[in-house]
C-alpha cells in the first residue's frame, strides 16, 4: 500500500492525547487549511484539508483509533484482507459537516466534507454573525444540556424564558430578535462527551475480568447489566449504541463507549492475600 503519515503526527497530538485536544487540534488545522481560506495555494490546501479530516475520521472513533493503534494503515487497507475504508458509510466528517460547493466544484468527489464556516457558530459561539446583536452566556450543567432545560435570566432588567434544546454542546449559540445566548457547559465528573457520543471508565474486579460475568453500568437515562466475558483485559471499550447524547436537530442519540478497567486493590485482607498466593503457585 502507498506510504502514508501517520494520523497522530498529521494532527499534532499524541499517541495517548484526550478526544479533546484531537479534536481541538482538528478544530486548529481544519480551518488553517480550508481551501477558500488558501486561494493562492488551493492544491495543497485541498490535499492537506483532506488529509486531515481523514485523519480526524479514524482518530476520533473510539473502535477505529483503537484498531488503527494496533495495526496502523494496513487495518483499513482491502488489500491487507485485514478491513476496507474505515469511511465507508460514514456520515460524520469531524465537528464540521457541510457541503462543500464553490465555482470550480467539489475537490473531493465522492467524500462528504463540508465548509466547517457553515455551523462555525455551533462549535465556536459565533465569530461570523451577520448581525450585530449583544451575546450573553449562559451556564448549564452536563446532565441539563443533555436532556434540554428552560432557565429564566434577567437580560438589561427584563426577565427572558431561555429553552436550552436536548443536545446543546458546549459553544451552541441560541439566536432571538433582540441578543443571542451562547451555552457553557460544565464538564462532568464522570462522563467525557465528544459530539453525541458519551465516554465512561467502569472499573470491575480481577475476578470478573478473568472469570467473565456481569456489572451493572449507569448510563444518562438508566442503569444497564453489561456482560463481560472471561479474560477480558483493562482497558477494554465496549459500545452502547443508542445510550448517548440526542440529536441537537432530528432523531436519535449518539452512543456511549464503555472502558473497563480492572481494579487492582491496595489493601487486601489476609484471606484474600493467601488466595492470590494459591494463584500465582499455579501460574495466576
Amino acid at each position: 500500500m502507498p506510504t502514508k503519515r501517520d494520523y497522530y503526527e498529521i494532527l499534532g497530538v499524541t499517541k495517548s492525547g484526550t478526544s479533546q485536544e484531537i479534536k481541538t487540534a482538528y478544530r486548529k488545522l481544519a480551518l488553517k487549511w480550508h481551501p477558500d481560506k488558501n486561494p493562492t495555494n488551493r492544491a495543497e490546501s485541498e490535499q492537506k484539508f483532506k488529509e486531515i479530516n481523514e485523519a480526524y475520521q479514524v482518530l476520533s472513533d473510539a473502535k477505529k483509533r483503537q484498531t488503527y493503534d494496533q495495526f496502523g494503515h494496513a487495518a483499513f487497507d482491502p488489500s491487507s484482507g485485514m478491513g476496507g475504508n474505515p469511511f465507508g458509510g460514514a456520515t460524520r466528517q469531524g465537528p464540521f459537516t457541510w457541503s462543500y460547493n464553490t465555482s470550480g466544484g467539489s475537490p473531493f468527489q465522492g467524500g462528504d466534507f463540508g465548509d466547517p464556516f457553515e455551523i462555525f457558530e455551533q462549535f465556536f459561539g459565533g465569530g461570523f454573525s451577520r448581525a450585530s446583536k449583544p451575546r450573553y452566556g449562559l451556564s448549564v450543567t452536563f446532565m441539563e444540556a443533555i436532556g434540554g432545560v428552560t432557565k429564566g435570566v434577567s437580560i438589561d432588567g427584563k426577565k427572558h424564558q431561555i429553552k436550552v434544546p436536548a443536545g446543546a454542546g458546549d459553544g451552541t449559540r441560541i439566536s432571538y430578535d433582540a441578543f443571542d445566548v451562547t451555552i457553557d457547559v460544565k464538564p462532568h465528573s464522570r462522563y467525557r462527551r465528544d459530539g453525541y457520543d458519551l465516554f465512561v471508565d467502569h472499573q470491575i474486579t480481577f475476578s470478573l475480568a478473568t472469570l467473565g460475568g456481569t456489572t451493572k453500568v449507569e448510563t444518562i437515562s438508566r442503569p444497564l447489566e453489561l456482560k463481560v466475558r472471561p479474560g477480558t483485559a483493562s482497558h477494554t471499550t465496549i459500545r452502547l449504541r443508542g445510550e448517548g447524547v440526542p440529536h441537537l436537530r432530528g432523531s436519535g442519540k449518539g452512543d456511549m463507549y464503555v472502558r473497563l478497567m480492572v481494579k487492582i486493590p491496595e489493601n487486601i485482607s489476609r484471606e484474600q492475600r493467601q488466595a492470590l498466593a494459591q494463584l500465582r503457585q499455579v501460574g495466576l
